[in-house]
């Protein structure tokens, strides 16, 4: 249970701590229990939600409140990424100038402009989601972000230079655990989403497009780093959401 316990205390502010040493091994088991730890959050940020909605609250205010519960029990570091990586790929230059710009500490504006389309789809879509009593729903997008992370770690993605998480992590990830926690995705979209079809393209959907922007990110920074891991997580769960508020 190392894995899963390095996977909460990396991926969220729970208090829960990991083991004292961490090498490629550990923080390859640690990635595959992610989705686990998606599943976590996604209960709590359905519960808040379910929570505002009982006490009579906007159902608008309650997505935002939900994304924001979102960003401080994972200390920020998934926006943080997506802004960052945005800013990268905004940059000119080779992948040392475009790494340099993601290292800069500060948000630029293709990076803000990011955050506020991410912030606000997410917010609205769980609002959606939240007033229809879909909790389900709430929960898979959310996990579907972490399943996002396991692929984009899957072997032969090498780690970008200078990277730190990027460097434990990147390749670490085979085909059971990609075929497997994509599987499990597509099984429970069957059950989350209006249509059992229509899971199933929120699902596909968004791992295909964050599948793309990391292959692209790959070779625009010369590698993966924790930012890019970070940005295709937020995009998958605004992509799922997004889709699973449709009625057809």
């Amino acid at each position: 249970m190392n894995g899963l316990r390095l996977a909460v205390s990396w991926l969220s502010v729970l208090p829960v701590r990991g083991p004292d040493e961490v090498d490629r091994r550990a923080a390859g088991r640690a990635i595959a229990w992610a989705p686990v730890v998606g599943v976590l959050l996604g209960v709590g940020a359905a519960g808040l939600l379910w929570g505002i909605g009982a006490l009579g609250g906007s159902w608008l205010l309650a997505g935002f409140i939900a994304v924001g519960f979102l960003a401080l029990i994972t200390r920020g570091m998934h926006i943080d990424g997506l802004a960052d990586t945005v800013d990268g790929l905004g940059s000119y230059g080779p992948p040392e100038r475009a790494r340099e710009v993601m290292k800069s500490g500060g948000a630029g504006p293709f990076g803000v402009a990011a955050l506020v389309f991410v912030i606000g789809i997410q917010a609205i879509s769980f609002a959606a989601l939240g007033e229809a009593g879909r909790w389900g729903a709430v929960v898979l997008a959310i996990a579907v972000g972490r399943v996002s992370v396991v692929l984009a770690c899957r072997r032969g993605i090498e780690a970008a230079p200078g990277a730190g998480f990027g460097a434990l992590v990147a390749g670490t990830q085979g085909v059971v655990a990609a075929v497997g926690w994509s599987g499990i995705a597509l099984v429970a979209a069957g059950f989350a989403a209006e249509r059992w079809w229509l899971g199933s393209v929120a699902v596909v959907g968004a791992l295909a497009v964050s599948a793309l922007l990391v292959r692209h990110c790959v070779r625009r920074f010369a590698g993966l780093n924790g930012d890019v891991l970070g940005a295709a997580l937020e995009i998958s769960v605004t992509i799922a959401a997004a889709v699973l508020t449709l009625t057809p």
